[in-house]
């Protein structure tokens, strides 16, 4: 009935999508199975890509020839360039996304690749023979052959909603739970834990006022995610902000004798960083309000996802307490908030290149590996369906390191360190955040997936090559062109930058704080007829480099003394037992996480400089 696929990956999530694409464009026949089709790419949460580091998250992801952004650019009802007032390494994209128009899309570029089949039913549990993965069963007793298996499972694995004092089993609002592979892998040796997580809930936007909120419009000049879509966006909706208040926090404070997560019956570790309602009213107490966005689900829908107001609370406390948030005196509920519990695995039960350590061929993506948001889930999926495909045709594996991108932070912090919570990606985890910038992503990371062998991207590379060339001709150009000083010191004064005193090279003065080239080319036309032959995109990189070449410069040192660790490779067999001048902590941490090399290595939570050196000393450097 079933051929013996290359790739089966189970769940359709942003992890299983992207998963199923990176192996098929490496050539893998894949099957994709998922309890539903009819949710394949669903946005469970809210309505956006990107945001604060996962906007980088998903220019790397579309570097790499996946999906994501592609996807958002056809949905996206608003963009906006988050945090422009700080500097390039902070700066962050987000979209606002039609949520049924961002599902259709992901399922119709799936469906339209020759490489990837479906199936719709539960994944009960994993094939193992001789140690190796070797396929699925399902619920129904079908057995399908694989030479690998991705398990991206997302919030299904023993899922159990709560709302107040009621439980349901489900995976998400009206989908039933996964069971099965949790109690499987764990005979299998497998540890797992708990997670939570929790949604707000959606509302009839014909029943609010919006004249008594403030309204957040998009950028004036929006962008597209992808390296490879092409127009602008022409028409955005508007967001809205209002705020939570005392009257509010006194209505909700009637039901937490209610709240699973207060009365015990939540165990699972809950995100520190995307509180419910209910979580921050306790945590801060302080506060007499707090912020909420007022998110439309798409063009052509009234239903509102309130950012800021997930909750678990009964549905009454939370109607009668969003009743009270100005412009939502009069407002109709379409589904109350909730939230979840499901099974995840520690990921230090995972290789570098997301294979688990006890099953060969067997790859963890998503939120089975305690990570929360679209972005971090999409991401893993990309590298796992890589690696899938190059561990069964015996290559290598591949890795990115924290110098190279945010995802070789991500996977780097979660094989290595682990986590006691869902784990959120923020531009403060990388500590080569200036190299690894939101507008730099192809030029990074093109090039690897070219050198990996994948198919289908000549007309990428082409735009990488004529944005390096670019960007080569612009420095060029700002670097030889001089100004004089009764050109530019009226023009430098009204600015509140200093006069020239005499003539300069154009590069200097644009490396000054408060000139940029985008408004330094209005009062120099020569410049502005040369960039009229670039795109602004080439011209603000090429800016970026050259205000911050010294910090850059200062990075790559520290790339290169991290990379020469990385170059010395440990053994998988290294006993670390015998070595009695490392601590008992390291030797258990090492024995436990086997790093792949020497930089690893000092990354695990555990590991002191001193026992690097002893290390060091042991293999002979």
């Amino acid at each position: 009935m079933f051929p013996t696929y290359d790739v089966i990956v189970v769940g359709a999530g942003h992890a299983g999508c992207e998963a199923a694409v990176a192996a098929a464009n490496m050539g893998s026949k894949v099957l994709l199975a998922t309890m539903n089709l009819q949710t394949i790419g669903q946005m469970s949460c809210n309505p956006a890509m990107g945001g604060v580091a996962k906007g980088q998250i998903v220019r790397e992801i579309d570097a790499l020839n996946g999906y994501s952004a592609k996807v958002t650019d056809a949905s996206t009802v608003q963009f906006r360039m988050l945090n422009k007032s700080k500097g390039p390494a902070m700066w962050s994209p987000r979209a606002q996304s039609d949520r049924m128009m961002f599902a259709g899309t992901w399922r119709a570029m799936l469906e339209a690749h020759e490489n990837i089949d479906f199936w719709q039913e539960m994944v009960s549990g994993i094939i193992v023979k001789d140690g190796g993965c070797c396929g699925v069963r399902t619920s129904i007793g079908l057995e399908i052959n694989a030479k690998s298996v991705v398990l991206t499972n997302g919030t299904f694995l023993n899922g159990l909603i709560h709302i107040g004092e009621k439980q349901l089993g489900g995976g998400r609002a009206g989908e039933k739970a996964s069971t099965g592979i949790t109690e499987q892998l764990r005979e299998l040796g497998f540890e797992s834990g708990r997670m939570k997580t929790g949604t707000p809930p959606r509302i009839d936007g014909r029943s609010l006022d919006y004249t008594r909120m403030e309204i957040q419009p998009g950028d004036e000049d929006p962008q597209n995610f992808s390296f490879m879509t092409g127009g602008k966006l022409t028409k955005q909706l508007p967001c809205h902000v209002t705020y939570t208040s005392n009257e509010v926090h006194e209505e909700l404070k009637k039901g937490f004798d209610k709240s699973p997560m207060f009365n015990g019956r939540i165990r699972g570790l809950g995100p520190r960083y995307c509180p419910s309602i209910e979580d921050k009213i306790n945590r801060f107490a302080d506060k007499d309000r707090h912020q909420l966005f007022v998110e439309p689900e798409g063009w052509d829908t009234c239903e509102i996802y309130v950012n800021g107001f997930s909750s678990s609370l009964p549905i009454d406390v939370q109607f009668k307490a969003l009743s009270k948030v100005p412009g939502f005196e009069s407002m109709k509920m379409f589904r109350p908030g909730y939230a979840i519990e499901y099974d995840f695995f520690p990921p230090t039960q995972l290789k570098i290149n997301l294979e688990t350590k006890l099953v060969r061929n067997l790859f963890f993506a998503g939120q089975i590996n305690g990570t929360t948001g679209y972005e971090e889930a999409a991401c893993q999926g990309l590298m796992a369906g890589l690696n899938a495909h190059l561990a069964i045709n015996e290559e290598g594996p591949f890795v990115l390191k924290r110098s190279d991108a945010y995802i070789g932070v991500l996977v780097d912090d979660l094989v290595n360190k682990g986590t006691k919570e869902p784990y959120r990606m923020f531009t403060s985890r990388a500590e080569y955040r200036i190299l690894i910038r939101q507008d730099n992503a192809d030029l990074r990371l093109t090039p690897l997936v070219d050198a990996l062998g994948m198919k289908g991207i000549d007309d990428r590379l082409q735009k990488v090559s004529d944005k390096k060339q670019a960007m080569v001709d612009i420095e060029k150009y700002i670097s030889d062109a001089s100004v004089a000083p009764d050109v530019l010191n009226n023009w430098l004064e009204q600015e509140g930058s200093s006069p020239l005193k005499q003539q300069v090279k154009l590069r200097k003065v644009i490396s000054r704080p408060h000139v940029g080239i985008q408004k330094i080319r209005k009062v120099l036309p020569a410049l502005d007829a040369f960039l009229e032959q670039h795109d602004d995109d080439h011209i603000n990189s090429t800016e970026i480099n050259l205000k911050y070449e010294g910090y850059l410069s200062k990075e790559r040192e520290q790339v290169e003394k991290m990379n020469r660790l990385e170059e010395l490779v440990l053994r998988d067999d290294f006993d670390y037992g015998p070595i009695l001048a490392l601590s008992s902590e390291a030797r258990e941490k090492l024995h436990q996480i086997r790093p792949r090399t020497l930089g690893q290595a000092s990354r695990i939570s555990g590991v002191s400089p001193s026992d690097i050196s002893v290390l060091l000393v042991h293999i002979g450097r």
